[in-house]
C-alpha cells in the first residue's frame, strides 16, 4: 500500500487535541508494509546495529544519543542503537503536543507511546503497523509474556474493526497505587493512621494547625493535587469513584458500566473536596500546580498527603532529604470509611496502549523495532534495564549491583523501557528493589516494598480496564474531559455550588454522553463473554 502523507492537526492546548489524518488505499491489505515479508538480508538477530528512534515518558532525565552511554549499554544489551530525545513529559500534555507536531512533520518516531487514544487514527489510516502476524514471529517474548485474555481485548479494540492487534498494552499485575501520608508527622503529633472520613479530615486540620515539619512557618500542606484536578485521586476513592490519575473512568454502578464522572458518588466526593479546598486543608494551588510544582512542595517538606505511585516512594524520600535534610517516613492511606461508599484505589490491570511501531517500508528498520521489542521484553534483562549503566544509574559495592541516587542533571532516561517490568508479579519487583538499594537507602526501598504491599489491600480492578479510546470517536471533548475539568474546577475552588453537578451531568449526556455510555456498554458486553 502507497501511503501519502500523514497530515496531523494539532490542537495545542491543555486540554484538547484533534488528529486529522488522510491515506489512500486500504489499511489492512495485504500490500501493507507492516505485513510485508521482511527483507531477507535483514536478519533480527543480526550483529548488524541499526539505530531506532524511541519516544516516552521523560520526567527530567537527559536525553539518548547516538554514542552516549546509554546508547551503547541497550546497543549492547539489546542489539539495537536507541535515540531517545528529550520531549519533556508534563503530566502528558507537552508530550502529546510534541509528538502531534513531529507526526504532522512527517517524522514520526519508530517506536513511540501513544498516547490519548491517538493510536485509533493513526491505524485507521496506516500510519502504524499491524503487528498481528510480526510479533509472534519476530517479537515473541512480547506475544508469550502479554496473557492471551489481554491480546483478545487489544483485538476487540482494533479500530479498523477487523480484529487486529496495533499496539503494545501496558501491563500491571498488582495495585500500584495509593495516597501517601507523612507517618513521621502522625507520629509526632500523636495521631493514629486515619480509619474513617472523620478521623482523616482531624490529621488534616493538625497538619495544618501543629506546625509538624518543624519550621515554625506553619507553611504544611496538608494534602493537595495538581491541575486538572489530577493526582488527588484518594479524595475521590473513599466514595468509590473510579479514577485513574485524575481521570474518571468506567465501572459498575447500579450493576451498569458508567462513567464515574456522572455518578452520585462523584458529586459526593465534589463536594467533600470543595469543603477541604474552603477550609485551608488541601493546597490551594492544588489546580495550578504542573508536577514539578506539586512534586517540588512534596520534597521541600510542605505536604502531608500525596497519591502516585507507591514503588516511587524512593523518588520522594530521595528529594525530601536533599532539599529539606528530612529522613522523612511514608504510608499509605488507608481507604477513609465513608457510610454508605465502598472505597478504593483504581487499579488497571490491563492499561493504556505502551508502544506503537511505526508503518514503513524500510525493513531494516522494521526489524531492529521488533527485535528491539523482543529483547526488552526478555524477562533475563529486565534487571538491567532496571540498573543501567554502571557508573551512571548504578555502581558496585562489595560485590553487589547498588542503584545510584536519582540525579536528573547527570542520568540518561535509562527507564524509559522500564515499564516492561511491570509485567512482572509483585515479588519480582519488590525484591527488585530491595535487592538493588544500598545499605545507606535500604530504609528507602523497605518503605516502598512495605507501602506497596499495603497497597494491595485496596486495589480495585475496575470493569472499564481495558477499554479503548475509540468509544469517544467523534467526542473529543468527553474524551479530553473538557466538561468535567470545567465544572470540577469551579465545584472545588467554590465558583460553582454543587446544585451545578446535576447541570453538568444533563450537558455531558446531551453533548454525546449518551452515545459513548451507548459504545461503552455495547464494549463491555463483548469483552465479558
Amino acid at each position: 500500500m502507497a501511503m501519502k502523507k500523514l497530515v496531523v492537526l494539532a490542537a495545542v492546548s491543555a486540554l484538547a487535541f484533534t488528529v486529522v489524518t488522510g491515506c489512500a488505499g486500504s489499511t489492512n491489505s495485504s500490500g501493507s508494509p507492516s505485513a510485508a515479508a521482511p527483507n531477507k538480508s535483514v536478519d533480527a538477530k543480526s550483529d548488524g546495529i541499526v539505530d531506532v528512534e524511541v519516544w516516552g515518558t521523560n520526567i527530567g532525565y537527559k536525553p539518548i544519543t547516538k554514542g552516549s552511554k546509554t546508547y551503547e549499554f541497550f546497543k549492547e544489551k539489546l542489539g539495537v542503537g536507541v535515540i531517545h530525545p528529550y520531549v519533556e513529559w508534563n503530566g502528558g500534555t507537552n508530550y502529546l503536543n510534541q509528538l502531534n507536531l513531529k507526526i504532522a512533520s512527517g517524522e514520526m518516531p519508530d517506536l513511540f507511546l501513544p498516547y490519548g487514544g491517538i493510536e485509533n487514527n493513526l491505524a485507521k489510516n496506516g500510519a502504524i503497523a499491524d503487528l498481528t502476524d510480526l510479533l509472534p514471529k519476530y517479537a515473541p517474548n512480547v506475544w508469550q509474556n502479554i496473557p492471551q485474555d489481554v491480546w483478545n481485548i487489544v483485538k476487540a479494540n482494533d479500530p479498523t474493526g477487523q480484529g487486529k492487534i496495533y499496539y503494545i498494552p501496558n501491563i500491571v499485575d498488582y495495585g500500584r497505587y495509593g495516597g501517601m501520608i507523612r507517618q513521621d508527622w502522625l507520629d509526632k503529633l500523636g495521631l493514629p493512621m486515619p480509619k474513617t472520613q472523620e478521623e482523616y479530615v482531624k490529621v488534616l486540620e493538625a497538619f495544618r494547625d501543629k506546625d509538624p515539619n518543624g519550621n515554625g512557618q506553619k507553611d504544611e500542606l496538608p494534602t493537595g493535587g495538581r491541575q486538572e484536578a489530577r493526582w488527588m485521586d484518594h479524595l475521590f476513592a473513599m466514595y468509590g469513584v473510579a479514577m485513574f490519575e485524575g481521570y474518571p473512568d468506567w465501572d459498575l454502578y447500579d450493576g451498569k458500566l458508567t462513567y464515574s464522572a456522572v455518578t452520585p458518588n462523584m458529586k459526593a466526593a465534589l463536594e467533600f473536596t470543595a469543603k477541604l479546598y474552603k477550609d485551608g486543608l488541601m493546597d490551594k494551588e492544588s489546580l495550578l500546580n504542573d508536577k514539578a510544582k506539586w512534586d517540588g512542595k512534596v520534597t521541600a517538606n510542605k505536604a502531608g498527603n500525596y497519591f502516585h505511585w507507591v514503588e516511587q516512594i524512593p523518588l520522594y524520600l530521595d528529594g525530601l532529604q536533599k532539599n529539606s535534610s528530612v529522613k522523612g517516613q511514608f504510608s499509605v492511606l488507608p481507604i477513609p470509611e465513608v457510610p454508605g461508599y465502598k472505597g478504593f484505589y483504581t487499579w488497571k490491570r490491563r492499561m493504556d496502549p505502551q508502544w506503537v511501531v511505526k508503518n514503513t517500508k524500510d525493513q531494516a528498520k522494521l526489524m531492529a523495532t521488533l527485535k528491539l521489542l523482543d529483547n526488552v521484553y526478555d524477562k533475563k534483562n529486565f534487571k538491567d534495564l532496571y540498573l543501567g549503566v554502571e557508573g551512571m544509574h548504578y555502581t558496585m559495592k562489595d560485590g553487589k549491583a547498588v542503584k545510584l541516587p536519582d540525579d536528573k542533571s547527570t542520568q540518561e532516561n535509562v527507564g524509559i523501557f522500564n515499564t516492561s517490568s511491570s509485567l512482572a508479579t509483585l515479588e519480582f519487583t519488590t525484591d527488585l528493589i530491595k535487592s538493588t538499594a544500598s545499605a545507606d537507602t535500604m530504609w528507602e526501598a523497605d518503605q516502598a516494598v512495605k507501602g506497596m504491599q499495603e497497597a494491595q489491600k485496596y486495589a480495585k480492578v475496575i470493569a472499564g480496564d481495558g477499554m479503548p479510546a475509540s468509544v469517544y470517536d467523534g467526542f473529543p471533548d468527553i474524551n479530553n474531559r473538557t466538561l468535567y475539568i470545567e465544572y470540577a474546577t469551579k465545584i472545588i475552588t467554590g465558583q460553582y455550588p454543587i446544585g451545578k453537578f446535576d447541570e453538568f451531568v444533563d450537558k455531558w449526556n446531551k453533548s454525546g454522553g449518551e452515545e459513548v455510555t451507548k459504545r461503552a456498554r455495547e464494549w463491555y458486553a463483548k469483552v465479558k463473554k
